[in-house]
């Protein structure tokens, strides 16, 4: 390893590792990467708002998110899901809501695929193409890591395990997992349809493809129409006091709704 890299993971690891601050002026929040730049305007405005105020937003995973505020590595995580019945010793507060879309290539002639089709393609049955009406050629399955929520949101909408899968590519936040099948024009990945529609309209070679008969777009999340969905939620070990708490209203309130739109999610507010 170089040095610098050495330095650079050794200032990263003080960070994370210092237990969250409690002090007046400064809050660590980590976890989802789908919420993280969201997080990070929410922030940025609210220290604008409020002078000496500091907040560290660093991404990770829904699972760092839900480890470090258990542990008090973090003031807040991030959580893009639900809570499961083992994590109910955690509040939380959800801030918008994300529905989750299959993407592929721009170039890719499918246009839509059944949820079956989805299952035989993701746990290897359905290996080309032509099989779903496409031109023949490899399909590059791309899968989310282990600890994204998105993975889990996948894996239970879908009825399948983990060990189900037959993914050639293992990707971590929505940014790798577009990048992926904007180069590859055989892919096909699942990433925040906020995300995905955002890169769609700025050019980005990749399409959305609906389910069940419903568009893949905010809209449809924000109407409840669309099948794959979530909320975005952050969590605390405790119920929030001082500037935790401050925070976290500020976040679900409608001077941060502008700021959940710009980044593709659905305000919970009107």
């Amino acid at each position: 390893m170089r040095i610098g890299t050495f330095l650079l993971a050794g200032l990263v690891l003080a960070t994370t590792m210092q237990p969250a601050s409690s002090a007046e002026g400064k809050l660590v929040i980590t976890g989802s990467s789908t919420i993280a730049p969201l997080a990070a305007e929410m922030a940025k405005r609210f220290e604008e708002k409020s002078p000496g105020t500091r907040i560290d937003v660093q991404s990770g995973g829904s699972s760092r998110g839900i480890g470090d505020a258990r542990s008090g590595l973090a003031d807040i995580g991030m959580v893009s899901r639900a809570l499961k019945s083992d994590e109910v010793d955690l509040k939380a507060f959800a801030i918008a809501r994300d529905g989750v879309s299959l993407i592929l290539h721009r170039d890719n002639v499918v246009s839509a695929l059944s949820d079956q089709q989805i299952v035989d393609i993701y746990t290897g049955k359905i290996t080309d193409w032509a099989e779903v009406g496409g031109k023949a050629g490899p399909i590059t399955v791309v899968n989310k890591a282990e600890g994204r929520s998105t993975l889990e949101l996948f894996l239970h909408h879908f009825k399948l395990k983990a060990s189900d899968i037959k993914a050639q590519v293992v990707i971590g936040d929505n940014q790798q997992g577009i990048k992926t099948v904007a180069g590859n024009p055989g892919a096909i990945g699942y990433v925040s349809i906020g995300t995905a529609e955002f890169e769609a309209r700025a050019g980005t070679p990749i399409k959305l493809l609906g389910m069940a008969g419903v568009a893949a777009s905010v809209e449809n999340v924000r109407n409840g129409s669309f099948p794959l969905a979530r909320p975005l939620n952050l969590v605390t070990s405790a119920e929030p006091q001082g500037l935790t708490k401050a925070f976290i209203d500020f976040t679900k309130s409608a001077e941060a709704y502008d700021l959940v739109r710009e980044q593709y999610f659905v305000p919970l507010g009107p």
